[in-house]
């Protein structure tokens, strides 16, 4: 039987065949959809017609379920991101959107190269963005992967008012198996909170506009507290045991400089009142230690990982460094 959809302002034929898991018939579902009607207005019947094509896929619970074969350690983690073709494609997506970087500087005082390592480290500059369609990938895990249920409810209730704000057909949106989407990664409820318009055509694009992308992982740091000429993070020196207990503790920066340097980090050249923490990263011949400062800790707003914040601020500083190079010597 066809059967029109409307969404959003957005009309579409859609089959209704049996080849889709109504997830309608639940009860959970049923519940759900109750509490949207009564908490943002949403038609019930138009809801229905939505989650009725929702997919489960074992896929999806596959992937988030698989437990890593173990843990990475630093120079494990770095190597996967700063290898040359990425270096190389950073470099070229810097080249061709540099005015869109220039003025996303402008604007939000954030540094081109973090939002290029950004857009590096998430999706290769756009080039993998995700296969799988948002809302397939949230109906699955909201409904059937109980240890994080509510979490991914949420973020589908944000998909559903995101599709319904921007007039856009939830069918047709792709991103991750974790619903995460374009460019740069954004789960629903970070693109309704920061995703932005950078180039005035009344759309939030992030799937297939470099322009949006760039604006709104700009516009993501400058939020979170992103301070432009800020430092990110400095590799020291620890001597004794004290400070070196503290490495790991905690991404949230729980000191001084002035408290770190009393235990034995050498912070010559920082300001003493500046908030830090200090993390320990294993290379094969040993350890290091870095200090990870204000802006070091914005970008693990993004992803909270340790790991991850060091290699977007390694891959945008090689980047840039390699862009400074190849200026000189034209």
């Amino acid at each position: 039987m066809v059967r029109l959809l409307m969404f959003g302002g957005l009309v579409s034929l859609v089959m209704h065949t049996s080849a889709y898991a109504d997830y309608t018939q639940r009860a959970d579902v049923q519940a759900y959809v109750a509490e949207l009607v009564a908490e943002h207005g949403f038609a019930a019947e138009e809801l229905e017609d939505v989650l009725s094509r929702a997919q489960r896929k074992q896929s999806i619970l596959d992937a988030i379920a698989r437990p890593a074969e173990r843990t990475l350690k630093w120079h494990e983690y770095r190597d996967i991101f700063l290898k040359e073709p990425r270096i190389e494609q950073g470099l070229a997506f810097w080249a061709e959107h540099e005015s869109v970087l220039l003025e996303a500087e402008q604007r939000f005082g954030v540094a081109p190269e973090y939002v290029v390592a950004i857009l590096g480290v998430e999706t290769r500059y756009g080039r993998i963005t995700g296969g799988y369609r948002v809302l397939d990938a949230l109906a699955t895990l909201g409904f059937d992967y109980p240890p994080r249920a509510d979490f991914f409810r949420r973020e589908l209730t944000q998909f559903l008012l995101l599709a319904r704000e921007e007039g856009r057909n939830p069918l047709e949106l792709t991103g991750s198996y974790a619903g995460a989407m374009g460019y740069g990664q954004f789960i629903p409820s970070s693109y309704r909170a920061y995703a932005v318009d950078f180039d005035g055509d009344g759309l939030r694009d992030i799937w297939n506009n470099p322009r949006d992308a760039v604006g709104s992982i700009a516009n993501y740091f400058s939020v979170h507290g992103w301070r432009p000429d800020g430092t990110v993070a400095v590799r020291v020196d620890v001597a004794g045991d004290a400070a070196a207990e503290l490495a790991n503790e905690t991404l949230e920066l729980t000191h001084t400089v002035a408290e770190l340097g009393a235990l034995g980090v050498d912070v010559d050249g920082l300001p003493a009142d500046a908030a830090a923490a200090l993390f320990r990263m294993e290379n094969e011949e040993g350890s290091e230690y870095w200090l990870g400062l204000n802006n070091f800790y914005v970008i693990t707003r993004y992803n909270r990982s340790r790991l991850y914040a060091l290699a977007v601020h390694q891959l945008g500083q090689t980047i840039k460094q390699r862009r400074q190079a190849l200026t000189a010597e034209r």
